[in-house]
């Protein structure tokens, strides 16, 4: 990291300052955070997702410190600056389990020399993590935002449980063969695919990141009605893809044209060179490492130790409305809202964005955060 160019390349702006905490969990986190001036303001954490890096939070962070708030967004394990985490697809796979990651983030609060924060929000694989935290350590953290992601609750203990259909079966057999994203995130080639697309590193990024954005046209979700093949192949074809394709090929075929990239208000192109820059360095295994724990169900037992338990700390969930990511898993949202957290505020779809809700719409995010904290904690600066 010693050639690296300074966090962000120019692009964060004046408030927002970056660091390292060494000794959390293992990791040397790398942090970005805004309103530190005052240390006995109440913290706010935000949790990025794939493939992103605290960096995606850039645009809520300062409107946040302007209310008051100590706001930290962290690398997370396998990504950007933070180092210590093994980026080998032959891994110890358990550093990348749920309760790992939760603890990575426990780390960090206490590292911070704090014993609770106001909220932990978090977007895509973030929002599990956000989740469990709320759920495990109700304790620490006081508030929970979801983005992106629903959290249908923990896995269920059935002792009577037998074997459903092959769903990856069910996908390649369809008359047009199809596989699930998440499974090939999890194979040894996908890391490769990637880093060396043929498009190059930092169009790849480009295609992917607007082929689940708003700006893409078809992106315009619906329910689905199970966890079928047929159903799921109503997705776009970043979350089923073809199945003899990998993901730099999936998204070459929607590249936006020079003008479309030009209008992309939300990450200019010095914007994305930061992605690019961050990626070309640590690749993309770190990342994918945690759809491995999660795909090889060798980590399941873990959770299901809280089958039943329910986040009971004040919730909201925000998404784009263009957003296929509520709907990935049939009935996910109406179990979260209904189910799995019990004192859920709101559900929030916010038109004019798609996946990456925070950087699309960072107004109305950033408004709807502090109107849930203020409701919640009724801070005042």
């Amino acid at each position: 990291m010693n050639d690296a160019p300074a966090y962000g390349m120019g692009t964060l702006k004046q408030g927002i300052r970056c660091r390292s905490i060494q000794g959390v969990n293992g990791l040397d986190m790398h942090i970005m955070e805004a309103g530190f001036e005052k240390q006995e303001r109440p913290c706010i954490l935000l949790l990025h997702g794939f493939p992103e890096l605290a960096y995606s939070w850039r645009k809520v962070m300062l409107p946040l410190a302007a209310a008051g708030y100590h706001v930290v967004a962290p690398d997370q394990r396998g990504y950007g600056r933070t180092t210590g985490w093994d980026g080998e697809f032959d891994c110890e796979l358990e550093k990348y389990r749920m309760l790992n990651l939760a603890r990575d983030v426990l780390g960090l609060v206490f590292a911070l020399g704090r014993v609770d924060v106001a909220a932990v929000v978090g977007h895509d694989f973030g929002s599990s993590v956000a989740a469990h935290c709320a759920l495990i350590r109700p304790d620490v953290f006081r508030s929970v935002v979801l983005m992106s992601a629903p959290f249908s609750g923990p896995p269920a203990i059935d002792i009577d449980a037998a074997a459903g259909p092959d769903i990856h079966a069910a996908l390649a057999a369809l008359p047009r063969p199809r596989k699930h994203y998440q499974w090939y995130y999890s194979t040894r080639p996908a890391n490769e695919d990637m880093v060396r697309a043929s498009q190059g590193l930092r169009d790849f990024l480009r295609g992917y990141y607007h082929h689940k954005s708003a700006d893409w046209a078809g992106n315009e979700p619906f329910p689905l009605m199970a966890w079928t093949a047929d159903e799921l192949a109503k997705m776009p074809t970043y979350y089923i893809m073809e199945h003899g394709q990998n993901m730099a090929e999936t998204v070459a075929a929607e590249m936006p044209s020079a003008r479309e990239t030009a209008a992309c208000g939300w990450l200019s192109e010095d914007e994305l060179a930061v992605y690019a820059d961050a990626f070309s360095r640590t690749g993309f295994q770190g990342g994918l490492n945690w759809y491995r724990a999660r795909t090889s169900g060798k980590f399941q037992a873990d959770l299901q130790i809280f089958s039943g338990s329910t986040i009971d700390v004040p919730s909201c969930f925000i998404a784009g409305a263009s957003d296929w990511g509520i709907y990935q898993v049939p009935g996910s949202i109406e179990a979260m809202r209904h189910k799995a957290c019990t004192a859920m505020v709101d559900v929030y779809l916010l038109p004019g964005a798609g996946h990456w809700v925070q950087q699309e719409q960072a107004q109305a995010v950033s408004a709807l955060l502090l109107s849930f904290l203020e409701q919640r904690h009724g801070h005042q600066q």
